[in-house]
């Protein structure tokens, strides 16, 4: 959303002053009680012109939302059933989102100018689908965090939702897991380095593109492997401790889709302060979201043996290199489903009121 900055009006010209008092002379006119009247009069509009814009700026608010009344959102199923306490005014209190009101209380359907309903709650409960008629002007947002790979039963929603919100940067209410955001503050600092390559992975298939790039990649270097499917599971408070301490981090996504960059890119690699490997999609598609020189694809390298080798010798200062962005980024992680919710209000003006998706899946699947 554009933000519309104040523009200071011109004060009174001096020059127009002076071109009116030697008109005025000439005119055998301008006394010397009428130049002081103009004078006054003129400072007095200095004065008040100073006046309204010192406390224009003294003003400090939070985003617009560009419409003139308060929006209820109504969360229809909370993700992973993962209830909120929604006792304050979330948004404006945590996120300086006015005029927004989250809710989960089904009672408050036909006032909610917003129905969301979350994927896995959705397929799991598709009887559960409100069943009071939709009131004019709602609309319902359809939302995702996974890809298009483990999302299913899609083909039953057609013409139902009119928004959609995933980690897409063409949806409707795009919902990133992280991004980089400027930081004033910002310095490199890399953690002390102790190994080469980790890499956490939960749920590991041999027919995923991930693990058939791992089991190439480790013929030719050695990969710490932890997390449940290695029975090596870590804490979450062990997780970036464990990774800081590898000079590279496998950020390998458990598909390839437009878009699909998780945090095991934000999270498990830049945040901890290692440099991530990717495997995801094309290169071009990530330098989007973060600078070409952050992050080192595994396509740049005809083979994995290549890629080892590029690991294994890398200098000092060209390992610093990958962490110029620390110079002017910081890391900011989405993860508080609050929040997400809370954006739907900030895009509402901009968002196309009653479209309808004929073919959800069709969508998703490009």
């Amino acid at each position: 959303m554009k933000q519309k900055f104040y523009q200071e009006p011109n004060p009174p010209s001096s020059s127009a002053l002076q071109v009116q008092c030697k008109l005025l002379l000439k005119m055998q006119t301008c006394s010397l009680s009428m130049l002081k009247a103009l004078a006054s009069a003129i400072t007095f509009a200095i004065i008040l012109w100073n006046l309204n814009f010192l406390d224009y700026q003294s003003e400090v608010p939070g985003p617009a939302l560009g419409h003139s009344k308060s929006l209820t959102v109504l969360i229809w199923h909370w993700p992973f059933r993962h209830t909120q306490n929604l006792s304050i005014d979330v948004c404006a209190d945590r996120y300086r989102i006015k005029g927004c009101q989250l809710t989960g209380d089904h009672r408050l359907f036909n006032q909610a100018d917003v129905v969301v309903f979350h994927h896995l709650e959705l397929q799991k409960d598709k009887e559960r689908l409100p069943t009071e008629r939709r009131p004019p002007g709602q609309n319902w947002v359809w939302v995702t965090l996974e890809s298009p790979t483990n999302t299913k039963a899609l083909t039953g929603w057609n013409r139902t939702f009119n928004w959609v919100m995933t980690y897409r940067q063409d949806s409707d209410i795009f919902m990133p897991y992280g991004e980089l955001v400027r930081d004033p503050s910002a310095s490199v600092d890399i953690p002390t380095k102790t190994g080469l390559v980790s890499w956490v992975i939960s749920n590991y298939h041999r027919t995923q593109k991930r693990a058939q790039v791992y089991r190439e990649l480790s013929r030719h270097l050695q990969v710490n492997v932890y997390g449940k499917a290695n029975k090596k599971p870590l804490c979450p408070d062990c997780l970036l401790p464990t990774t800081s301490k590898y000079r590279f981090y496998l950020a390998f996504e458990n598909s390839i889709h437009q878009d699909y960059i998780t945090e095991k890119l934000w999270r498990n690699a830049l945040l901890a302060g290692t440099v991530p490997v990717v495997l995801g999609p094309p290169r071009t598609n990530y330098e989007k979201f973060i600078p070409a020189d952050s992050f080192i694809h595994i396509e740049d390298f005809g083979s994995m043996k290549e890629l080892a080798s590029f690991l294994k010798t890398m200098n000092s200062s060209r390992y610093r290199a990958f962490f110029e962005w620390r110079k002017r980024y910081g890391v900011k992680l989405y993860t508080d489903w609050q929040e997400r919710f809370c954006t739907i209000c900030t895009r509402y003006p901009h968002l196309a009121q009653g479209q309808i998706y004929p073919d959800l899946e069709s969508w998703f699947s490009v």
